[in-house]
C-alpha cells in the first residue's frame, strides 16, 4: 500500500509507493484482456483505413467515382497528408497526454480519428478529401502516443514484449479486412462506382464508435496518477485490479517486492524532455531514430503502392489487388504473433536486429529477382510475405522500444517525437518519391525503391545489434528511473516481483 494517499491531486510531495510492482507481479488475467481489446484495437483501423486508401487508389481516379483525383494524387499527395497528420498529431497529442493523462486523450484522439474518418466518406472534391485524410492521421497520431503509454504502463514487465507487438502488429488484421472490403468497393456489379469507396470509410467510423463505447471502461494510467499527485486515485484502481485477478485465480497473489519514491509533480517542461531524450539518453535516442526510419519508409513508401505494382507489371485487375493485399497481410499479422515471445524469452536485442536485418535481406533478394524478370504476381506477393513476416515485428518492436526505455514523464512525449521524426523522414518523403518510381512502369524504377528500403531496414538493424536496451521482462522503473524517484530507492522498485520468472534483471547502469 502506498505510505501517502490523497484524496485530491496535490503536487510538491515525496511519497512512497509500491505500486509498479504490484502491477508488475500479477498473473496475467481477463482484466488484462480486457486492457488489450480496449486499446489495441484501434490499429486495426489504421490498417483498415491505409489499405482501403491504397487498394481502392485505381478506382477513384476512374471517371464517375464521384472525385476528381489520380492515381497519383491517392498514392502519393493524399497518402503523404495522412502520414503529416499523424506526425503533427503525434506531437500535438503526445504533450497532452504526458500533461493531462493517458485515458482522457485516448478518447479524444479516437473521437477525432472517427469524426474525420466519416467526413472522408462524403468527399465530393479532392481537397476535401486531402484535407480529411490529413485530419484523420491527426487523429491516428495521437492514439500511438496515448495508447502505446497506457498499454505498457498497464501490462506486466515479463509479457510486455509479446502483447506490445501483438497489439501494434493488429494492424495487419485490419489491411487484410480493408484488402477484402475493397475487393467488395470496386466490384461495380455490387455497388455503384461512386459509392463503394465511400461505404468502406462510413464503415471505419462505425467500428471507431464500438471501440469508443468499450474503451470507456479502461482505467487511467496509476503511474501516471502517482507522479501527478493523484495517488489516492492509483492506489484505489490497482486494489480494484488486485481483486478482480485474484477472485478469477481463487488464490492468494504473490507479494509485491520493491518500492518506489517519488516527488511528485504536474508538469515536466519541454526543455527537460530534450535533455533527458537528447543528453541523458542519447545512444537510445539514436536507436529510436533508426528504427522508425526504417520501418518508415518500408512500410509507408512501398506497401503504399503495392497495388500499383501489381496492375502496372503484371497485369492485375484493380479490383482483384485485394487479394494479393489480404496474403501479406496476413503474413504481416504472423509475424508479431509467432514472434513475439521471443522478445521476451531470447531478448530484446537479438530479437530486434535480426527481424530488422533478416527483412532488409530478404528485399534486396526481392529486388533482384524482380529485376530479372523471374516474379509473377504470386510469386511477388510470397516474397513480400516473407520479408513482411520479419519486418513487421521489427516495426512493432520499433514501438515497444521508445516506450519502455525513456523515463515515464515523457513517455507519450518520446513515442511521439520518435514517429514523427522516423515517420516524417520515411512516410511524407517515401510515398511522394515512391509514387513517382513505381508509376513510370520501368523496372528498374521499382527495383531501386526496393533497395531503398532494403539498405534502411538494415542499416537500422545494425545499429540495434549494438544499441539496443535488453528490457525484457525488466520494470519500467528499472529500465528507466523516473525523473521525480528519488535516487536513493529507484532501484529497490525494479525488483522482479517474487513468482515472476526468470532470474533477476540487471541492473539499469549497465544499459546504453
Amino acid at each position: 500500500m502506498d505510505t501517502a494517499a490523497a484524496p485530491a491531486p496535490q503536487s510538491g510531495r515525496t511519497i512512497t509507493t509500491n505500486i509498479p510492482a504490484r502491477l508488475d507481479r500479477l498473473p496475467w488475467s481477463r482484466w488484462h484482456w480486457s486492457i488489450v481489446i480496449g486499446l489495441g484495437t484501434v490499429w486495426i483501423l489504421d490498417g483498415l483505413e491505409v489499405t482501403v486508401v491504397g487498394n481502392i487508389a485505381s478506382r477513384l481516379s476512374e471517371p464517375g467515382s464521384g472525385l476528381s483525383i489520380s492515381s497519383g494524387q491517392i498514392t502519393g499527395t493524399a497518402a503523404a497528408l495522412y502520414v503529416a497528420g499523424a506526425c503533427v498529431g503525434a506531437l500535438f497529442w503526445g504533450r497532452l497526454t504526458d500533461r493531462f493523462g493517458r485515458k482522457k486523450l485516448f478518447m479524444i484522439t479516437l473521437g477525432v480519428y472517427l469524426a474525420a474518418t466519416a467526413l472522408t466518406a462524403v468527399s465530393t472534391e479532392a481537397w476535401w478529401f486531402f484535407l480529411f485524410r490529413f485530419l484523420t492521421g491527426f487523429g491516428i497520431g495521437g492514439e500511438y502516443a496515448a495508447i502505446n503509454s497506457a498499454i505498457d504502463e498497464l501490462i506486466p514487465a515479463k509479457h510486455r514484449g509479446r502483447v506490445d507487438l501483438i497489439i501494434n502488429g493488429s494492424f495487419w488484421l485490419g489491411a487484410v479486412g480493408g484488402s477484402l472490403l475493397s475487393i467488395l468497393a470496386l466490384n461495380t456489379d455490387l455497388l455503384p462506382a461512386d459509392i463503394g469507396w465511400r461505404l468502406t470509410f462510413a464503415l471505419g467510423a462505425v467500428l471507431a464508435l464500438v471501440i469508443l463505447l468499450v474503451r470507456r471502461h479502461v482505467p487511467e494510467s496509476p503511474r501516471w496518477l502517482l507522479i501527478h499527485g493523484r495517488d489516492g486515485e492509483a492506489e484505489d484502481i490497482v486494489t480494484g485490479i488486485e481483486r478482480q485477478v485474484q477472485d478469477e485465480k481463487g488464490e492468494p497473489l504473490a507479494e509485491p517486492e520493491g518500492e518506489l519514491e517519488i516527488h511528485q509533480r504536474k508538469n515536466v517542461t519541454f526543455i527537460e524532455i530534450a535533455r533527458t531524450v537528447l543528453g541523458r539518453y542519447r545512444k537510445r535516442a539514436v536507436l529510436g531514430f533508426s528504427l522508425f526510419i526504417g520501418q518508415a519508409f518500408l512500410y509507408n513508401a512501398i506497401t503504399f503502392g503495392f497495388g500499383a505494382i501489381l496492375t502496372k507489371f503484371f497485369d492485375v485487375p484493380a479490383d482483384h489487388t485485394g487479394y494479393y493485399f489480404a496474403v501479406i497481410a496476413i503474413g504481416n499479422f504472423c509475424g508479431p504473433l509467432l514472434l513475439g515471445h521471443l522478445f521476451d524469452s531470447v531478448g530484446r536485442r537479438v530479437m530486434i536486429s535480426s527481424t530488422y536485418l533478416l527483412s532488409g535481406l530478404l528485399l534486396f533478394g526481392t529486388a533482384w529477382l524482380f529485376d530479372r524478370g523471374s516474379l509473377s504476381a504470386g510469386t511477388l506477393t510470397a516474397c513480400w510475405c516473407a520479408v513482411l513476416f520479419f519486418a513487421s515485428a521489427g516495426a512493432s518492436s520499433a514501438y515497444l522500444t521508445v516506450s519502455e526505455i525513456f523515463p515515464m514523464e515523457t513517455r507519450a512525449m518520446s513515442i511521439a517525437f520518435f514517429y514523427a521524426i522516423g515517420t516524417a523522414a520515411g512516410g511524407i518523403s517515401g510515398p511522394l518519391l515512391f509514387a513517382d518510381l513505381t508509376s513510370t512502369g520501368k523496372v528498374g524504377d521499382t527495383v531501386l525503391a526496393f533497395q531503398i528500403g532494403a539498405g534502411l531496414m538494415c542499416a537500422a538493424g545494425l545499429v540495434a545489434a549494438f544499441l539496443a536496451v535488453n528490457a525484457e521482462r525488466r520494470s519500467l522503473e528499472d529500465i528507466a528511473r523516473p525523473l521525480t524517484a528519488a535516487a536513493s530507492k529507484a532501484k529497490a522498485a525494479a525488483r522482479p516481483a517474487r513468482g515472476s520468472q526468470g532470474p533477476s534483471a540487471p541492473p539499469a547502469a549497465g544499459t546504453p
